[in-house]
């Protein structure tokens, strides 16, 4: 078993995972990373906690989006890649769903810490 150290929201955490995951674990915490910033980058403190079930939220609504608009992704080697003009439009809608969720939320949390 192996154990890697990502980083979220400037704050390390030690993850074990199978021997040879290393890698994707690593991309896969600069993911949840960048939706932390995205989230954080308009100077507001959020605890840990509001922080990680905001990233959950973000992403389980672009799975939904993927999911709603009949997209499927690859799931091993063996089946075929989406097609560049598929990720730009799936890119475009994530981000676009992304911004608007940021802005909800921000208002939320806006609300939230004004009671």
């Amino acid at each position: 078993m192996a154990q890697v150290t990502i980083t979220i929201n400037s704050r390390e955490y030690a993850v074990a995972c199978e021997d040879g995951q290393e890698v994707r674990i690593i991309q896969l915490s600069r993911m949840l990373d960048e939706k932390a910033k995205m989230l954080t980058q308009g100077g507001g403190q959020v605890n840990e906690n509001m922080l990680l079930a905001m990233v959950g939220l973000l992403l389980a609504d672009e799975l939904s989006e993927l999911k709603k608009n009949g997209v499927t992704l690859p799931k091993d080697q063996n089946q075929t890649a989406l097609d560049p003009a598929q990720i730009k439009q799936l890119d475009d809608l994530l981000t676009g769903k992304i911004n608007s969720l940021i802005k909800d939320i921000k208002s939320v949390a806006s609300k939230i810490e004004s009671l």
